[in-house]
C-alpha cells in the first residue's frame, strides 16, 4: 500500500481515484478545487481530504494529477500552496492531464531540481475507459521512475507504455488525437453519405466493420450517430483544446496536418451548432439529416 494522492476530480480524475483506492488498495487523500467534490468523493471512498495541493502531496509516496490544462497544472504543482514545494525527496508526480509537451518538459525539470520523479501520462478511453478502469496511459520520463510507478498505474489502466523521455507521453497522446479527429469525420461522412443514398446504415456497417474499413469509433458510436444521440462522451470543447495542442506543437516541430485544422474547424462548427458538451462524434451533426 502506497500513500497517494489525487489532484483534480473531474469525469476523469474522480473514477481513477477510485480504482487507486479500491482496486489498488492505496491510501489516497484528494483534492478539487471545487471542495465540495472532494467531499463527495470522500463520502464514498473514504481516504482523505486536502485543501490544497500541498497539502494533498505533503508525505505522499505518489501524487497524481488531472486537471483541464497547462494553466491548471502549472497553478497546481507550482503555484501557491502548488504540489512540488511540498513533495518529499524520491516520491513520484504523475501527471494524468492532456497538456503541451513544453510543460511537461518545464515540471519534469523543476521535479529533478527538487529531488523527486515526474511522468507525463496522458490517457485515453474517455470516462467510460475511467470508470472501468481501462484507461490507456502513454508516459514521458525516465524507466526507472517509469518502473516505480507503472505498479500503481495500472489499477486504472489496462495499457501503460513508457514512449520516451519527458513529454513523450504528451507527443503520443496528440497522435492519438489527431488520429481520433480524422477518423471521426471520415465516419460521419460516411453515415451522412449512406443515408442520403438510402441505405440501413446499421446493415451497412455490420458489413464494413468487419473489413478494414473498421475502428474504434465505428464499433462505439456508430448507433447513437445514427440516432442523433451526442449528449455524452468525450465532449467537443476539450477534442478542441486537445487539437489546439496538436497544432501548436506542429506549429513547433513543422509537421503538416491539414485535415487535423480542417477538422478542428469543423468542430468549432459544432460549438456554433450549441454542441460545446456534445460528444465528437457530433461532427456528423453538422453535415445536416
Amino acid at each position: 500500500m502506497a500513500k497517494i494522492a489525487f489532484l483534480g476530480l473531474g469525469v476523469m480524475g474522480y473514477p481513477m481515484a477510485g480504482h487507486l483506492k479500491h482496486k489498488g488498495g492505496h491510501d489516497v487523500t484528494v483534492y478539487n478545487r471545487t471542495a465540495e467534490k472532494a467531499a463527495k468523493w470522500v463520502g464514498e471512498h473514504g481516504g482523505g481530504l486536502a485543501s490544497t495541493p500541498a497539502e494533498a502531496a505533503r508525505g505522499k509516496d505518489f501524487v497524481f494529477c488531472c486537471v483541464g490544462n497547462d494553466d491548471d497544472l502549472r497553478t497546481v504543482t507550482l503555484g501557491q500552496d502548488g504540489a512540488f514545494a511540498a513533495m518529499k525527496s524520491g516520491a513520484v508526480f504523475i501527471d494524468n492531464t492532456t497538456a503541451s509537451a513544453e510543460v511537461a518538459r518545464d515540471l519534469a525539470e523543476a521535479a529533478e531540481k527538487a529531488g523527486f520523479g515526474f511522468l507525463d501520462a496522458p490517457v485515453s478511453g474517455g470516462q467510460a475507459g475511467a470508470e472501468n478502469g481501462v484507461l490507456t496511459v502513454m508516459v514521458g520520463g525516465e524507466q526507472a521512475i517509469f518502473d516505480t510507478a507503472r505498479p500503481v498505474i495500472e489499477a486504472y489502466a489496462k495499457m501503460v507504455g513508457l514512449m520516451g523521455p519527458a513529454g513523450a507521453g504528451q507527443l503520443t497522446k496528440m497522435i492519438n488525437q489527431i488520429c481520433i479527429a480524422g477518423l471521426v469525420q471520415g465516419l460521419a461522412e460516411g453515415i451522412h453519405f449512406g443515408k442520403k443514398a438510402g441505405l440501413d446504415v446499421e446493415k451497412v456497417v455490420d458489413v464494413i466493420s468487419k473489413g478494414a474499413a473498421g475502428s474504434w469509433q465505428m464499433e462505439n458510436r456508430h448507433k447513437t450517430m445514427n440516432q442523433g444521440s451526442y449528449d455524452f462522451g468525450f465532449a467537443v470543447d476539450w477534442m478542441r483544446k486537445d487539437l489546439g495542442i496538436c497544432l501548436a506543437e506542429a506549429e513547433r516541430n513543422g509537421a503538416k496536418l491539414p485535415v487535423t485544422a480542417l477538422v478542428d474547424q469543423f468542430y468549432k462548427d459544432v460549438q456554433d451548432m450549441g454542441g460545446r458538451r456534445w460528444d465528437t462524434s457530433s461532427l456528423l451533426a453538422r453535415l445536416g439529416k
